[in-house]
């Protein structure tokens, strides 16, 4: 049974890992494999998805800032308030009841499916050069506010902030593949006290092997994922996995009313 849960964490993170790599979109398919598929302990579940997280976010920041599509300035104020965002998720996750915290889970992987789907049918995901910038990102307390809540609202549900953060800095005038970057990067500042908080609530037996597991698996999706990154089409890729993540959250939404 525990070789079985290993191969299948290991692939899980390798899958999900290249899909981050390349476009920064699938984090949240992890918490709904561990919880909804796998019966993992709610916490548990997220204290494994934000490790995963937090090394695909270095390892996929690194490659984007390395090709020079980061903005350093953004992500930096974006981190300050996503710090308290963070923690005030996993304050709310522990207060809330497990079925009410699953069902925010699957209700906010379902939405960000639809919402990626239908951005990516209007052809939005496209890589074009950076427009006009909205007057939100030039001031710094707008900035600090999108942080401190897109943070909030990921580490209380597991959701990736990449699928969050994306469309939105996309939609207020940053580049796609610079919205990556920073989002990328961003998702480490999310991750770090998120996995802090959630492991004091972890009760898993023989979770440092699956956590071995975990990280072994970022770590090489995540890189074979950056190596692809600019080689596929962001368009047809975010088509497939929200398509994949609409089905498999109304699938868990009826699973746990029935």
């Amino acid at each position: 049974m525990l070789t079985y849960l290993f191969i299948i964490i290991l692939l899980s993170n390798i899958f999900v890992g290249f899909l981050l790599g390349i476009s920064s979109i699938g984090g949240f398919l992890l918490p709904l494999i561990f919880v909804g598929f796998l019966e993992f302990p709610l916490r548990d579940s997220l204290a494994l998805s934000f490790l995963s997280f937090a090394v695909a976010g270095l390892i996929g920041a690194y490659y984007y800032w390395k090709s020079g599509n980061m903005d350093v300035k953004l992500a930096t104020f974006l981190s300050i308030g996503s710090i308290p965002g963070a923690l005030i998720g996993v304050k709310l996750n522990i207060l809330i009841p497990d079925h009410t915290a699953k069902l925010l889970l699957y209700l906010i992987v379902l939405i960000s499916g639809v919402s990626l789907l239908v951005k990516s049918k209007k052809g939005n995901q496209n890589g074009s050069a950076e427009v006009h910038k909205s007057k939100l990102l030039k001031s710094k307390t707008s900035i600090l506010f999108i942080g401190l809540i897109s943070a909030a609202i990921c580490s209380l549900t597991g959701a990736g902030g990449p699928i969050l953060l994306v469309p939105l800095l996309s939609n207020l005038g940053i580049s796609i593949r610079v919205a990556v970057g920073v989002c990328l990067l961003n998702s480490v500042v999310i991750a770090i006290p998120s996995v802090f908080g959630y492991f004091q609530y972890s009760n898993m037996e023989n979770l440092p092997l699956l956590l071995v597991a975990s990280v072994a698996g970022q770590i090489f999706g995540t890189i074979t994922g950056s190596l692809f990154s600019n080689k596929v089409k962001l368009n047809h890729l975010s088509i497939s996995i929200a398509s994949l993540t609409v089905v498999s959250s109304t699938y868990m939404i009826i699973m746990l009313f029935i």
